[in-house]
């Protein structure tokens, strides 16, 4: 024993207890005994606690060991109770066992009692080993049935996001092309651009869902956390209303992460939204960053957390608090205790995707009538901030005159795109597929200079287009657009193709479109010595 046995002894003969303590000091078993004679004396040691084993004598006056026993299990049924007593027969030993005692033990035989209790201690041991394995065996079931449910959603929300995002391409598109087209003062442009301030809406909560699934690719960067609370601020008063007071605490530390900007603020946001939703008569809203030393992982996580520097993110509310029954599902998707029409469901699973996705996690603590609190752990670095691209102060041309092929399946973004680009001067010729693009870019091939397609068509990809096409004209540049987040990174390490993820307006059509054909031929020498080999998208049964 590394510490001492926790030792009850209900004894009322001082003789036989110091006997029994000397037995077990002996047989190398150190204990830290209390030694009790009455009833009351023994209700208020089970009461109390921290006991570790219980050695009873059968008769005592005014009590006895069975009364004793079934105290014993009512208030403390996982403590061993040992009878040791000199006037337990047989028959008397075998009901104590049925009725729940551990063993029993002959004064007249104390030989057998660190035997007994060696054996009583092992099995304790074992239990507790056994308990302990299968709570972990639990969190891993709950932890694979969330990752389940994450994946099934992703799966979904990544189908969603293709016939979506092309959809918003149109809408954006042509909500851009109808504001170039009308001056300052024109009494339609207010509409116009509420039209586009709602396709800007609907794509975030694309990203939501996609983020929370663990299907939105992030652009992390070294950052402040401070920095990202302090320039939204005035957002989140605007947000929380005039009856609830907002204090921000931020550390004078300068507290460093790696993390896609955007997603942080997300955090904060669907953090702030939830702490104003608890207090819809007004409160308290607090806002604290602080840099944290974790020897332990976050109760709520993916992957156990290694100990180190943290920068701690702090969302607390004096709101109404979560029973423990609601706030066990709090991360689920689609889990929501609003009224129905005024909840997704998607806002703390999308702080629980972003901050597992960070390689971070949570703790959160909640007392009816008093409020929550939501502590968010990222790991703290020490990397230099990274620069942001430099801008260039020349106003670029988004003109042209080379010939791109157009290949895309969604006849409304393709008849877009087309329309934009003749605008801008390019010929362009379009197919629907790639195998009538096929035939298509092979008879204009000779003055072919761009190849601009859709990742994912029915028949033919448009890698495989862009691998034929590369065979007979291997200094073909490559433009891939897709509505699937799972396509981003496609072509890349070709320096002569580029990737765009819709949804896109046309201005960022034209001037990626523009930067790519405007590569020297230098930038390029690698795609025309050989045709590359386009890095081909898991289908997914995807169409």
């Amino acid at each position: 024993m590394t510490t001492p046995l926790r030792l009850l002894q209900l004894e009322d003969n001082p003789i036989d207890a110091d006997l029994i303590l000397a037995t077990l000091t002996e047989g190398g078993i150190s204990c830290a005994p209390r030694r009790v004679e009455s009833r009351d004396a023994f209700v208020a040691a089970l009461k109390e606690g921290r006991i570790d084993m219980i050695l009873a004598d059968y008769s005592l006056p005014g009590f006895d060991g069975i009364r004793a026993l079934e105290l014993a299990r009512k208030l403390c049924p996982d403590v061993p109770f040992i009878f040791v007593s000199a006037t337990l027969g047989e028959e008397l030993a075998i009901d104590t066992m049925h009725r729940g005692a551990t063993d029993y033990i002959l004064k007249q035989r104390l030989g057998r009692l660190v035997p007994s209790v060696q054996r009583t201690l092992r099995e304790l041991h074992n239990r507790a080993e056994r308990k302990r394995a299968e709570e972990a065996l639990r969190q891993s079931e709950k932890q694979l049935r969330q990752a389940q449910k994450m994946e099934a959603v992703g799966r979904l929300a990544g189908g969603l996001a293709h016939d979506f995002n092309n959809l918003l391409t149109v809408i954006m598109g042509h909500s851009q092309v109808l504001l170039n087209d009308m001056g300052p003062g024109h009494p339609l442009r207010s509409k116009i651009e509420e039209m586009q301030k709602a396709g800007d809406r609907a794509a975030a909560l694309i990203r939501q869902l996609l983020t929370f699934s663990r299907k939105q690719p992030s652009d992390p960067k070294v950052l402040s956390l401070n920095p990202v609370i302090t320039n939204v601020e005035t957002m989140l008063r605007r947000l929380i209303g005039e009856d609830i007071e907002l204090a921000l605490r931020v550390s004078q530390e300068n507290l460093r992460v790696k993390a896609d900007p955007a997603q942080l603020e997300q955090i904060v946001m669907n953090l702030v939204v939830n702490a104003r939703d608890a207090m819809p008569k007004g409160g308290k809203l607090i806002i604290e960053t602080a840099s944290a030393n974790l020897g332990r992982t976050p109760v709520y996580h993916l992957s156990p957390l290694p100990p180190g520097a943290y920068v701690r993110l702090s969302v607390s509310d004096t709101g109404g608090g979560m029973p423990p029954e609601v706030q066990a599902h709090i991360f689920e998707p689609f889990f929501t205790t609003k009224e129905e029409g005024k909840g997704t469901g998607l806002g703390l699973s999308t702080v629980f995707g972003i901050v597992t996705q960070s390689g971070g996690g949570l703790d959160v603590t909640s007392t009816i009538g008093q409020g929550t609190r939501f502590d968010v752990y990222l790991p703290s670095v020490t990397a230099e901030f990274e620069k942001a691209a430099g801008q260039d102060s020349t106003q670029q041309s988004m003109r042209g005159h080379e010939t791109i092929l157009l290949v895309e399946d969604d006849s409304a973004v393709r008849e877009l795109v087309r329309d934009e680009l003749r605008k801008l001067g390019y010929r362009v010729f379009e197919a629907k597929n790639g195998l009538e693009a096929c035939l298509v870019g092979t008879q204009h091939l000779g003055g072919l200079q761009l190849l601009l397609t859709d990742v994912v068509m029915p028949g033919m990809s448009g890698t495989e287009l862009a691998q034929h096409l590369r065979v007979i004209k291997p200094d073909l540049k490559l433009l891939f657009i897709s509505g699937y987040t799972d396509d981003v990174g496609i072509g890349a390490g070709d320096p002569s193709s580029a990737y765009l993820q819709k949804p896109f307006t046309p201005e960022a059509l034209a001037k990626t479109i523009r930067d790519l054909l405007d590569l020297t031929p230098a930038n390029t020498t690698r795609a025309n010595r050989q045709p590359e080999t386009i890095q081909q998208p898991s289908q997914d049964n995807r169409s």
